[in-house]
Parts: structure tokens; C-alpha cells; sequence
């Protein structure tokens, strides 16, 4: 009975220039989702990470367990939100960031909001300084996991020579109700100290990302790939630009290249996911190769891009009216993450 009520929710009816002009036909649709969590981390301290510079570890031992609850609480809230106006469902498929561990997901997908919807978990700790990782989570009656793997980015500070020590790329390649899909989640280094400074470590990033997505792509050409993640970098940097190479224009992107959906509502809508000193960045995105593009929907096709940022999600008044509405801003009584999450919808024709 689980599975029947679940088919009813993804049919979908489209009427748009690019599918069919002409008629009705009925679709399935699907959200794929990021989402930077902002520190979520439990109330344990982990003297083998730094967790102590999170805003629940810094509160006192009694009131930990309650902002802890909240966290989740508000986290899983908007996860289950995202795309479910148009889908009526909570994303099959979401990458995070900014996660302590393993259990914290758990704890996560174990929110009533979530609860029923039977996520699984991808995750591998990362050598982060911070203890910060990413993982994906997915649906398990409409995703399954085949192989996934950890890809250390391997980066040097020129002063020192020391290792940067950062987040994994996580690899994650499986079936969406049978179309073979591989998905990477990504944080890359944050502008700390600067972005020009900085920018080093992204441009390394991205040909790391790159080279994920060659090696799928010297096995299939035609692989369908999304590389997903909290960049730390605008659609027109580098790292995007030159080191993945991107291209914002559906027709010039070419058989292995890589379409971003997000440049051009970063250029020409000046919209963003994350705001710092009285600036938007756009640094949340989810890019694809061309395979998605294709108009045969006979298997799962790209139709949208979008940013989540609902109005629960904003700051309502002040200096920064309009941006994230961050738990750290708000304590106790509510708030999210200091970023909006983005996401994309997958159709496929059904008979």
C-alpha cells in the first residue's frame, strides 16, 4: 500500500515549451536538493574534533539538549519543504553539508517530518579540522545506492607547506527508479583569510570535481552526473569557470561538458543563497552534465532550477532583512542555517 500511495504522488502534469507545446502528458517528477546545514552537531563533546566553536556547544550543559532538538526540528522542516508544493513530496534525493557525524543524520531523518519517507544515508567522515562533513540522503523507495566513495582533496598552504585539511568530495552513484545517476556532494574550502587568498584551494576543488566526472565520463560518455554542494564560490569564479568549465547557455554545453543553471540567476537575477557584508553570493549550486538536457523523457530529464528561500527562512527585520535567517540570530526560539538550500527537478515521461 506504501509503494501505490507513493506512484500517485510523483505523477506530475506538465503543459511547457520544451516537453510538448500540444498536449497534456503526465510526468513523473522528482527534487534533487542541497542543503547547508550549518552546523549540526550534537551535544557530545568529541575531543577528537573541534567541536567546541558550535553554537550548541557553547551554550551551558542545560540548555544543549533543547537548542539540539530545535536545530533538528527546524532542519528537518525545511528539507521536507523543499519542492513538495510542485511534487507533493519531500526531495528523493538531498546532498548536506556541515554535519558532525553519522548519528546526527539519523537523528535527522528520525523527525516526524522525515520519518515516514524512509531516508537512507550515505556518509564518510572527512579529516575537516573542524569535524565538519557532508552525506547524502535519499529515498530508499526510489533510490539505490550502487557504489559510493570518499575522494580526499589533497591541498598545501604556500606559506608553510602544511596540509589544509578539508572536506571529502563523496561520490555517490545509483539508480533513480531505475536511471542510472552518480552524484557528487561537495564543501569546498571556505574564503577565509580572503578570497583572493583563498582561491587557490577552490580551483584545486574544482579539478578534483572534474576529474570525478572524467572518470565516470571515460566509462560512459553519456553518464548523467550532478556535482551538488556549498561551493564557497560565485557561478562566474575560477574554480567554475576554468577549472570545471562550466557553461551557463543550454546549447553550447557539449557532450561531456557541464550546464550550471545558477549562472544566469546569479548575472541576470542577482540572486544568491548565503548574504555577508550587505552582499549576496550564490555559492549553492547544483550543476549537470548534458545528458539531463536531452528532450527524450523517457528517462529522467533536468526541467527547473531553483532557491529555496521561503519567507519562514529570512531574516524579517534589521541589517540584514532578506538574508538567511540563522539559529545563532535567533537562539532558541527558532531559526535555520545561514544558508537557503537550491534544487533542481528531474521529469520522466510516464505512459
Amino acid at each position: 500500500m506504501k509503494k501505490l500511495k507513493h506512484s500517485l504522488l510523483v505523477l506530475f502534469v506538465l503543459t511547457f515549451i520544451g516537453i510538448n507545446a500540444q498536449e497534456k502528458k503526465k510526468y513523473k517528477i522528482h527534487t534533487v536538493a542541497f542543503y547547508n546545514l550549518e552546523n549540526l552537531f550534537d551535544t557530545i563533546n568529541d575531543t577528537a574534533k573541534y567541536d567546541e566553536a558550535s553554537p550548541i556547544m557553547e551554550m551551558s550543559e542545560a540548555l544543549r539538549g533543547e537548542a539540539y532538538k530545535k536545530k533538528l526540528q527546524n532542519m528537518a522542516k525545511v528539507v521536507a519543504d523543499i519542492g513538495s508544493k510542485d511534487t507533493k513530496n519531500t526531495p528523493a534525493i538531498i546532498g548536506v553539508s556541515e554535519v558532525e557525524n553519522r548519528q546526527v543524520l539519523v537523528d535527522l531523518v528520525n523527525q516526524p517530518e522525515l520519518l515516514s519517507k524512509d531516508y537512507g544515508i550515505v556518509h564518510f567522515d572527512s579529516p575537516d579540522k573542524r569535524g565538519i562533513d557532508v552525506a547524502l540522503l535519499y529515498q530508499k523507495d526510489l533510490f539505490k545506492p550502487i557504489d559510493t566513495s570518499s575522494h580526499e582533496l589533497l591541498i598545501y598552504d604556500d606559506s608553510t607547506r602544511k596540509r589544509v585539511y578539508t572536506r571529502d568530495q563523496l561520490l555517490v552513484s545509483g539508480e533513480l527508479e531505475g536511471d542510472l545517476i552518480h552524484i557528487i556532494v561537495n564543501h569546498w574550502p571556505s574564503r577565509s583569510g580572503g578570497e583572493a587568498r583563498s582561491r587557490f584551494k577552490r580551483v584545486a576543488a574544482g579539478k578534483l570535481n572534474k576529474r570525478i566526472i572524467d572518470s565516470l565520463q571515460s566509462i560512459d560518455p553519456y553518464a548523467k552526473v550532478i556535482t551538488m554542494g556549498d561551493f564557497n564560490d560565485n557561478p562566474t569564479n575560477d574554480s567554475m569557470k576554468k577549472s570545471i568549465k562550466t557553461e551557463s547557455d543550454k546549447d553550447k554545453v557539449k557532450l561531456k561538458g557541464v550546464y550550471n543553471p545558477y549562472e544566469n540567476l546569479y548575472k541576470k537575477k542577482g540572486l544568491g543563497t548565503t548574504g555577508y557584508r550587505d552582499a549576496w553570493s550564490l555559492f549553492d549550486m547544483i550543476l549537470f552534465t548534458k545528458p539531463f538536457l536531452e528532450k527524450d523523457y523517457s528517462s529522467f530529464r533536468f526541467y527547473k532550477a531553483g532557491i529555496f528561500n521561503e519567507s519562514y527562512l529570512t531574516n524579517k527585520e534589521g541589517r540584514y532583512k532578506g538574508y538567511p535567517y540563522r539559529m545563532v540570530d535567533a537562539g532558541l526560539s527558532g531559526g535555520y542555517s545561514d544558508h537557503f538550500p537550491v534544487y533542481i527537478y528531474l521529469v520522466k515521461e510516464v505512459d
